[in-house]
C-alpha cells in the first residue's frame, strides 16, 4: 500500500499525534506487568488513531465545513487526553518513586534557599489573585493565538502553529516520564493548607480547584492523599516551556495579540514558583526544552511533509 495515499488527508500534527499514541502503546506493552490499565490504554490509543484517520478522510471527501472545523480544532482535547494517560503510566512504571529530592537539592545549591518559601515574604492577596488568574489563563491562551492565526485565513501558518504546540507538549511529556516529580506545594508546603497560607481575593480558590481537577487531585484531601493522586508533571515546567513558545510564535509572526501574550506570560512564569507549582530548576528546564522545540520544529515539520506528502504546502515564513 502506498503510504502517501493513506496520509495525504492528514496534517503534520495528525501524524505527530499518531506517532506519540503509538509510542505510548509500545510503552504500555513493554511495562504491562506494572501498568494495571495497560489494555484499556492501548485500546484508547488505537481507537484514537482510527478516529484521526477517519476524521481527516471524511473532512476532505465530504467537503463538510463542520468536519473541517473539527479536524482543525480537535487537537487541544486530544493532547489533554494523552496527558491524562500519563497519569496511569508514570507512577507504576517508576514504582511510585519521585525525584523531588533531586530538584530541591539543585534549587538549594543554586539559590541557597527554597525559592517558594523565600517568595512567601512578598505574598499579598492581591498579588496571589493576579498570579493565579495568569497561571490558569494558560489553558486559554493557545485558543486565543490559534483563533487569531485562523482568522488570518493562512491555514498553512495555522497548522504549523498547531504542529509546534503538539511537538512542544509531547517533548515536555517525555520529561515527565524521565524525571517524575510532584512539586513544592506537596513537598515543601502543606497542600491542604494552601488557601490559608497563600490566600487570594475572590477567584483564587475556584481557579485552584480548576487546576487541581485537571491534575486529578480531589478536593479537601490531606497532603498524603493529594500526593498519591496527583500527576507527575513538574519537570520540565510545561507552563514555562509552552508560554515561551507562544511568546516566540506571537512575535515571530507579528500577531496583534503578542503584547498581551508577553504580559500575561511574564506573570504566568512568575506564578509557577510563587503559587508553589514548580521549582526554579523546572523553569530552567522548560526554557531549555523551548529552545530545542522552536529550533527543531521547522526541520521536523518539513521532513514530515516531504515524507508523507501532508496537506500543508510549505513552512510559513517568519
Amino acid at each position: 500500500m502506498d503510504i502517501t495515499r493513506v496520509t495525504r488527508y492528514l496534517h503534520a500534527a495528525d501524524l505527530l499525534l499518531i506517532a506519540f499514541l503509538s509510542l505510548l502503546t509500545v510503552i504500555n506493552l513493554l511495562f504491562s506487568a506494572r501498568i494495571p490499565l495497560w489494555g484499556t490504554l492501548v485500546l484508547i490509543n488505537c481507537g484514537g488513531t482510527i478516529l484521526i484517520l477517519l476524521l481527516a478522510y471524511s473532512r476532505h471527501t465530504t467537503g463538510s465545513t463542520i468536519l473541517r472545523a473539527i479536524h482543525d480544532w480537535y487537537i487541544p482535547p486530544a493532547v489533554f487526553i494523552s496527558f491524562k494517560e500519563l497519569y496511569y503510566m508514570i507512577g507504576p512504571i517508576h514504582l511510585g518513586h519521585d525525584y523531588d529530592h533531586l530538584l530541591i537539592a539543585i534549587d538549594r545549591w543554586v539559590f541557597g534557599v527554597d525559592p517558594t518559601q523565600w517568595l512567601t515574604q512578598f505574598s499579598t492577596p492581591v498579588l496571589t489573585e493576579i498570579l493565579q488568574i495568569a497561571y490558569t489563563s494558560f489553558y486559554f491562551l493557545f485558543l486565543l493565538v490559534g483563533a487569531e492565526v485562523y482568522r488570518r485565513g493562512n491555514r498553512n501558518l495555522f497548522h504549523y502553529f498547531v504542529f509546534t504546540c503538539v511537538y512542544g507538549f509531547f517533548l515536555s511529556y517525555l520529561g515527565y516520564f524521565l524525571i517524575p516529580a510532584i512539586g513544592p506545594r506537596f513537598t515543601l508546603h502543606d497542600f491542604s493548607a494552601l488557601d490559608a497560607d497563600l490566600p487570594g481575593l475572590w477567584l483564587t480558590p475556584y481557579l485552584r480547584w480548576f487546576v487541581n481537577a485537571g491534575e486529578s487531585i480531589p478536593m479537601g484531601v490531606p497532603n498524603a492523599v493529594a500526593i498519591a493522586g496527583t500527576q507527575r508533571d513538574v519537570f520540565p515546567s510545561g507552563h514555562t516551556m509552552m508560554m515561551l513558545v507562544l511568546i516566540y510564535f506571537s512575535f515571530r509572526y507579528s500577531l496583534r495579540i503578542r503584547k498581551v501574550i508577553l504580559g500575561i506570560g511574564i506573570l504566568l512564569i512568575l506564578a509557577t514558583v510563587y503559587q508553589r507549582y514548580h521549582y526554579v530548576v523546572d523553569l530552567i528546564a522548560g526554557a531549555t526544552f523551548m529552545i530545542f522545540c522552536v529550533t527543531t520544529a521547522p526541520t521536523l515539520y518539513t521532513a514530515i511533509k516531504a515524507r508523507f506528502k501532508t496537506m500543508e504546502s510549505r513552512l510559513p515564513a517568519g
